[in-house]
């Protein structure tokens, strides 16, 4: 006879977690939108007011992460810059609408029945991801905001980040009189916790958000019990089309690769229409160049300057996260396209052009959460939109695309008001 199963401390940590998440949501759903307002302007104050204690929880952090990538050391990174950064962010999305209770559509049958769809919250939210302190507060802020309640496991190498930001998170929620269990942040790095998650805990998760790299992201898909929203690798493509403008071209090219390469909305892989590769092809080519960035292309980007090397076909499918570009010629648009659709990941893709026509194909065709003209990929962010942060960007097609923010961590039931009527 097999021995009983023994329970381990961190499988029941987590089990406690999704019943108090559970508890918790119940209690979000009957809280006021002003409530939820007002717990998100105090966390926002009071990241402001711990910002020694959580640069100094990064400090740790990053003294214990000297091996780490410089694209992570870059996300993991925080200085007094990026922590009002944070703070910023959670101010704004205290200052968006609350989206709890919008009606999304209202109609009337001839038997006068009104119908109503209306947001609700999802319930309780699971978010599994790297070294970016930053999503402590996001997801946080963001899953109040739609009124729901979230478990965080954030990576081991951001986890004294994590705490100082969550701390002040909890701050929040206390002082608006919300249980401080809205907003909970698993405490330890046993990856057990991944596991947790992913079965469901016992039936109080309804959502999983991965946020990270591609191997988080597959291991989430492949195993959880629960729905998933999550995003493949920012693949992101500029498309310079014969048609462009010099200087925008140069200037958007430049940022969308280099302002920060480490993010997801970094442009990868640059096209050249083979009409302008010898001109402005070449000026961006040497742009890239003397910033440090490398270029790996093909045999007729080759040819602009001796510097870049020889790209393979692993090379056009691989998310760099680092001053590593692929260049690539394409015969015209239709050839632009057909590159993006074989290679991309259907995250973010830019075009260049002074041609109207051109362009508006070009944001039709293009099958990608972000689709963009004359503008650098690095607005692929949900502060850019508008939204005060996201989660991530979802790559899927069903239930939120794009950048995730509040709304898209809503669903919605119908509403059904009648006076007495009987189905015949």
């Amino acid at each position: 006879m097999n021995a009983p199963t023994r329970i381990s401390d961190t499988e029941r940590l987590m089990a406690e977690m999704g019943v108090s998440a559970r508890q918790a949501a119940t209690a979000l759903a009957q809280s006021t939108p002003e409530q939820r307002t007002e717990a998100l302007q105090h966390a926002a104050a009071a990241i402001r007011a711990a910002t020694p204690a959580i640069l100094a929880a990064n400090a740790s952090d990053m003294a214990a992460a000297s091996d780490l990538a410089g694209a992570m050391r870059d996300r993991l990174m925080l200085d007094a810059k990026r922590v009002a950064g944070i703070a910023d962010s959670v101010a704004a999305i205290a200052a968006l609408p609350d989206p709890v209770g919008e009606v999304i559509k209202a109609w009337q049958q001839p038997n006068g029945l009104r119908f109503a769809r209306v947001r609700v919250p999802l319930g309780v939210i699971g978010i599994i991801y790297e070294s970016r302190p930053n999503v402590t507060a996001d997801a946080g802020a963001l899953c109040l905001r739609s009124g729901n309640a979230v478990i965080l496991r954030g990576g081991s190498e951001s986890l004294h980040s994590s705490k100082a930001l969550h701390a002040a998170m909890v701050e929040g929620l206390r002082a608006a009189g919300l249980p401080a269990t809205a907003i909970q942040l698993v405490p330890t790095a046993d990856r057990a916790a991944v596991g947790a998650i992913l079965s469901g805990l016992g039936g109080n998760l309804d959502l999983v958000i991965p946020r990270g790299g591609k191997s988080l992201v597959a291991r989430v898909q492949a195993e959880a019990r629960v729905p998933v929203l999550g995003h493949l690798e920012g693949l992101n493509h500029t498309y310079v089309h014969a048609a462009a403008d010099p200087a925008k071209a140069r200037a958007i090219v430049r940022n969308a690769k280099l302002r920060r390469t480490g993010v997801c909305g970094a442009t990868e892989t640059v096209l050249v229409d083979r009409a302008v590769l010898g001109s402005i092809g070449a000026d961006i080519a040497r742009d890239l160049l003397d910033a440090g960035c490398a270029i790996r292309g093909d045999g007729a980007v080759m040819a602009l300057d001796p510097r870049i090397t020889a790209g393979s076909e692993e090379d056009w499918r691989t998310e760099h996260l680092d001053a590593i570009a692929n260049m690539k010629a394409v015969d015209g648009l239709d050839a632009a396209i057909a590159h993006i659709a074989a290679c991309g990941t259907q995250h973010t893709d830019a075009i260049i052009t002074e041609d109207a026509a051109a362009a508006e194909a070009f944001l039709s065709r293009v099958d990608s959460a972000i689709v963009l003209w004359n503008a650098s990929t690095q607005f692929a962010d949900g502060g850019e939109f508008g939204f005060g942060a996201e989660i991530g960007i979802a790559t899927g097609k069903l239930h939120a695309r794009g950048p995730v923010a509040a709304a898209e961590l809503t669903s919605y039931k119908t509403v059904v008001r009648g006076t007495g009527q009987i189905r015949p």
